[in-house]
């Protein structure tokens, strides 16, 4: 494989889905250059030029810069041999693709923005605020509630492990050190996900350092 840098830093819920991915592939051919979300190193100009929005994760590979987790898992599940996380068919690609959208779109800002950085790290986002947090809380409910629903009596999301599972599970891993894990995990469905999400190698080996 040729050189490929992971421009990003563990506690990023994005990164983790992208080396979870790598874990599944056993790939493990690659430089990872830690930039602090949190100390604002993404901000800085030297990333601006990688990524204009100032985000991570950013892949650099083979002369080609990939912006954006959705694009990057696509590629890397791809060009990378093993198991794929992509399904098979059409339906199970549906319910993945919805998941990721919907995490993209509502579960990240409701979960992370909303709940974990209220309780975690508060003056990331300009401190407490109450109402973005009972915001969270509600919007944060009804994604897991589709999550689930969306399962329905498979072992993961869309059938078998995929880009779904991925996503929520880094953010649902924040969600669980907070007070309000009990009220949002009481979702129908979500305990045995959860259970079966952290016996997952790629989950344990991708743990981020809370120090």
């Amino acid at each position: 494989m040729s050189d490929m840098t992971l421009w990003g830093f563990d506690a990023s819920t994005y990164v983790r889905t992208v080396k979870m991915l790598m874990v599944e592939k056993a790939f493990t051919g690659f430089e990872q250059v830690p930039l602090n979300v949190l100390a604002g190193e993404p901000k800085q100009a030297e990333h601006l030029a990688r990524h204009p929005f100032g985000k991570v994760p950013v892949l650099d590979h083979d002369g080609m810069r990939i912006l954006e987790t959705s694009a990057i898992v696509r590629y890397l599940n791809d060009i990378l041999p093993g198991p794929s996380l992509v399904p098979a068919s059409a339906t199970d690609r549906a319910r993945m693709d919805m998941i990721v959208g919907i995490v993209d779109s509502y579960g990240y800002g409701a979960l992370i923005g909303g709940v974990a950085a209220y309780h975690l790290f508060p003056d990331f986002v300009g401190g407490k605020n109450e109402a973005a947090h009972a915001a969270g809380l509600v919007a944060g409910r009804k994604v897991l509630e589709l999550a689930m629903a969306t399962k329905g009596d498979s072992a993961f999301i869309a059938g078998g492990l995929s880009l779904a599972d991925l996503y929520l599970a880094p953010i649902v891993f924040y969600v669980s050190l907070t007070p309000d894990a009990a009220e949002l995990f009481s979702v129908p469905g979500f305990d045995a996900w959860w259970t079966a999400i952290q016996a997952l190698p790629c989950f344990q080996a991708t743990m981020p350092s809370l120090g």
